[in-house]
């Protein structure tokens, strides 16, 4: 009778610092340098021997990455828990995110972006429905939302407009996914409650627009404008346009109203 792997039942029971960690280090693609992991050398050590991460490079260069297995399983824990396994399939794309001061790449998917898609669609005039600018502001928003490992909670994290709860105490979160709450923290008071909510479940959720309004009960269409008053914002609030392009920013006061209903003309 063969001997039974003992890493099968290892993997099963990961610690939450070492699932922390692999999230971590998954989150970009050259890894984490070996400074930025020396007090988590037990649960690095664990990731290696199951050949989730490795080492990579020597002395000042030397860098812990994730294995394919370990980003594998990264897209599961990152994943909702009734969709992990299909979060484990879908193609990942790299966005890069500007982390104390240095350039990093986080993976994010592509496979199902409504931006991606808006960008892809033409209007009357012929040009992309989205400009570049809102369209970089929407994808560097929905980077931080993965990097900060956010989406199993989003809506309780921003359903308030304090900011004063965030889940499990700061200290037992990764720096790097903090950072990324951070940004989204600052993105949210930039926007506005109704602005940012719908921000959230595009780029966030990735609902399309037509779900947006049935959810909230708004005219059909009326969702594409009130995303591009929201993306021109949000380009602005990261430094990505000197102008709005959409309509005028004082229409966006309306929308935090508790009653209020977008209008088409």
């Amino acid at each position: 009778m063969p001997k039974n792997n003992p890493a099968k039942p290892a993997a099963a029971g990961r610690s939450a610092a070492e699932n922390r960690l692999l999230l971590r280090v998954a989150a970009f693609r050259d890894g984490l340098a070996e400074r930025d992991v020396a007090s988590m050398a037990e649960p690095a050590a664990v990731l290696v021997a199951a050949d989730l991460a490795a080492w990579t490079g020597a002395g000042s260069t030397r860098r812990l990455v994730a294995t394919e297995p370990g980003r594998a399983r990264a897209r599961r824990l990152g994943g909702p828990r009734d969709h992990e396994f299909l979060a484990q399939h879908r193609p990942l794309a790299e966005r890069g995110i500007d982390y104390e001061g240095a350039a990093q790449v986080a993976l994010v998917d592509d496979s199902e972006s409504p931006l991606a898609w808006l960008r892809r669609r033409a209007g009357k005039d012929g040009r992309p429905f989205l400009n570049d600018a809102q369209f970089q502001a929407g994808e560097r928003l929905r980077a931080d939302i993965t990097l900060g490992q956010m989406l199993p909670r989003v809506t309780a994290d921003w359903s308030g407009t304090g900011g004063g709860r965030r889940g499990p105490p700061r200290e037992h979160i990764a720096d790097v996914a903090l950072a990324a709450r951070q940004r989204c923290d600052a993105a949210g008071r930039a926007l506005g409650g109704e602005l940012f909510g719908v921000v959230l479940d595009v780029c966030g959720f990735l609902k399309g627009l037509e779900t947006v309004e049935r959810e909230r009960s708004w005219p059909a269409r009326s969702a594409k404008l009130v995303l591009r008053i929201a993306l021109d914002r949000l380009a602005t609030h990261y430094g990505l346009s000197n102008e709005a392009t959409g309509p005028a920013s004082a229409k966006s006061r309306m929308w935090g109203a508790p009653d209020y209903r977008p209008t088409v003309g």
